[in-house]
């Protein structure tokens, strides 16, 4: 998709992204969830994957809407956040303790947040905003398959 988009001149680059150039690859990626959802991953057969990827629509569909409103908030903060969620909803849904699992995606979390600002491509606040992006509906579906 990346080469898609940048012979199409819609993002000049991989790793400086502007808000403007963020709006089709997050426009794209949330029609792409939506589609795996709809037609792929159903509630019956697998649920913990259906909510997984439920959640990751709704966080498109959220950062998506922050980009339009000119706000960045970190992508990458939002993948691993909403991952190191879903692994602790598992470990609560199958009653296993997934403690070193957990723990393990708790320090990738603070490795990208740090590396991150390392690389000067986020504030605190973009990263802040970044965890709650993909925490928050993560977090928010437990209610629905715990």
């Amino acid at each position: 998709m990346y080469f898609l988009f940048r012979s199409l001149g819609v993002v000049s680059s991989f790793t400086e992204a502007s808000i403007s150039e963020r709006k089709m690859p997050i426009a794209v990626q949330a029609i792409l969830l939506f589609v795996l959802i709809k037609f792929s991953v159903s509630q019956d057969s697998v649920a913990e994957l259906y909510f997984f990827f439920l959640g990751g629509f709704l966080s498109s569909v959220i950062v998506l809407t922050s980009v339009i409103l000119k706000f960045k908030a970190s992508l990458h903060m939002i993948g691993i956040s909403a991952l190191t969620c879903f692994i602790f909803g598992l470990s609560m849904y199958y009653q296993l303790p997934f403690v070193n699992l957990i723990a393990f995606c708790i320090v990738c979390m603070g490795l990208v947040a740090s590396s991150r600002l390392y690389m000067k491509a986020h504030t605190y606040t973009e990263l802040i905003a970044g965890i709650i992006i993909g925490a928050g509906p993560q977090l928010f579906l437990y209610q629905y398959w715990l």
